[in-house]
């Protein structure tokens, strides 16, 4: 089962034109297919996406554990200049957490908060590009998302990104530790690292 998973290889499928992002979740011990996220937009802000940058558009992100099922996980980016919201909800459709993207931050980053509006973590980027921690409320480490290199064709002509996700043993206690960890890698990229 997907949400079962510590570690979570992402892959996002390179096109050159392309107006919604499609990824692979693989498992990095075995390579093997163990879930896919899909970028489905409103009809109306997928057409916007051909004149209007993809990062200022809301979206929705479907995590999937095979293309028959029913999503695990769903983020529901809103439209966003300065700071921008992302709300990640179950398959049941309750909400696990709302991700407020920071103004000032070089590296880039959430804070996390839980649906009566507590914080509970926070996503911290490093200046230096793909590197990302998310933190409890006392500083402990969750897990990280870290950017895998694809090689230099495929990173120059493509706005593909792969990209680990591994959740640290300590978070194990965190409610929906899984869930949060895979929507904080597919969060950073929809927000902070999509180029068109």
């Amino acid at each position: 089962m997907l949400l079962e998973k510590t570690r979570f290889f992402v892959k996002e499928r390179a096109r050159l034109l392309k107006l919604t992002d499609t990824y692979d979740i693989l498992d990095p011990d075995t390579n093997q297919a163990i879930g896919i996220a899909k970028d489905e937009p409103p009809g109306w802000a997928k057409a916007l996406r051909l004149l209007v940058k993809k990062a200022l558009l809301p979206t929705e992100i479907n995590v999937y554990e095979s293309e028959i099922a029913p999503p695990v996980v769903s983020l529901k980016k809103s439209p966003g200049v300065f700071r921008t919201t992302v709300i990640v909800t179950d398959a049941a459709r309750a909400t696990l957490g709302r991700f407020r993207s920071k103004v000032f931050s070089l590296g880039g980053g959430f804070f996390i908060f839980d649906d009566h509006g507590q914080q509970i973590a926070e996503v911290k980027g490093d200046w230096k590009g793909w590197n990302f921690k998310l933190l409890d409320i006392s500083g402990n480490e969750l897990g990280v998302v870290t950017k895998k290199w694809a090689g230099i064709g495929k990173e120059l002509f493509t706005s593909a990104d792969n990209y680990m996700i591994s959740l640290a043993p300590a978070g194990g206690g965190m409610r929906n530790h899984a869930a949060l960890m895979l929507a904080a890698g597919l969060a950073i990229d929809t927000v902070f690292k999509e180029r068109q």
